[in-house]
């Protein structure tokens, strides 16, 4: 497994994850198209904070069941946490875009239709 360097715009949020990234998603849900995110859902022990915890802002919509996590400062969203409905374990989504080593153009991208959930 990799381990990969990420953050928001400003370097308020920092992080690394533990992943081999080859697959993301692209979801078209109001927050996602928006944002313009590529998602990486890995277990949320994978990810480790490198930065206070309470630099994290939190934003939570629709069923609220993910934590979508931003910065203040810069305004960029890294990662989310929320709970896999199938398992019940916990995940992180990781914002791939945020992971600068990562190359998007390697990447399979999935569409998903989460628009309609």
């Amino acid at each position: 497994m990799m381990v990969h360097a990420g953050s928001c715009h400003c370097g308020k949020i920092a992080f690394e994850v533990e992943a081999d990234i080859t697959e993301v998603m692209d979801c078209n849900c109001s927050m996602c198209r928006r944002r313009g995110s590529l998602l990486a859902f890995v277990p949320r022990d994978a990810l480790t904070l490198k930065t206070p915890e309470s630099d994290l802002q939190t934003y939570r919509f629709n069923k609220e069941q993910i934590q979508h996590h931003f910065c203040a400062n810069c305004g960029i969203a890294p990662f989310g946490e929320g709970v896999d409905p199938r398992s019940g374990a916990r995940m992180a989504a990781i914002n791939v875009r945020c992971l600068p080593d990562v190359d998007l153009d390697a990447l399979t991208i999935k569409k998903v239709d989460g628009a309609r959930f």
